[in-house]
């Protein structure tokens, strides 16, 4: 899904990162720590379930991407680690309230880089709904909390 950034409001934290060379990245990927490159959700390594795949994700999820990287570069991209940063993203059919945890949804058994769902329990949770929806919708106003950010709620945020 090509470019489909959603940037609604808040403030952004811009961190460059290197892209690993074989990654595609687009314009709002949720994107993760492989070592010392980043690579799109859909590239982390399936395990097991959508539970287990989310808890392993979001251990290593950097924020959101800003900016392109095609096939082999390498150069740093930008990317949001905020958890102020309000995103409108793709979501599972179903209806959402305030601050529901979410996490990077799947099909079949890779995660989508560009798609969000419900996340339970919280410990598999990327992000949080920023909006109360009491009809079923495919588009959520959400904030992101990345495990590299000193300021995030995600579980697995540290120093060190």
């Amino acid at each position: 899904m090509p470019n489909n950034l959603g940037f609604r409001s808040g403030q952004v934290v811009l961190q460059k990162f290197r892209v690993e060379s074989t990654s595609i990245v687009e314009p709002g990927d949720m994107v993760y720590l492989d070592e010392t490159h980043i690579r799109p959700a859909s590239e982390l390594t399936w395990n097991t379930d959508l539970a287990t795949t989310q808890a392993d994700f979001a251990n290593v999820f950097v924020g959101i991407a800003h900016e392109s990287s095609t096939d082999g570069e390498d150069a740093p991209v930008s990317i949001d680690v905020s958890s102020s940063s309000v995103y409108e993203f793709d979501v599972a059919n179903a209806t959402y309230d305030n601050g529901n945890p979410l996490g990077a949804d799947g099909s079949g058994s890779v995660l989508l880089s560009q798609q969000l769902a419900y996340a339970d329990p919280a410990t598999q949770a990327i992000a949080r709904a920023a909006e109360f929806v009491n009809q079923m919708t495919t588009r959520l106003r959400v904030t992101f909390a990345s495990a590299y950010s000193t300021g995030s709620a995600n579980s697995n945020a540290s120093i060190g």
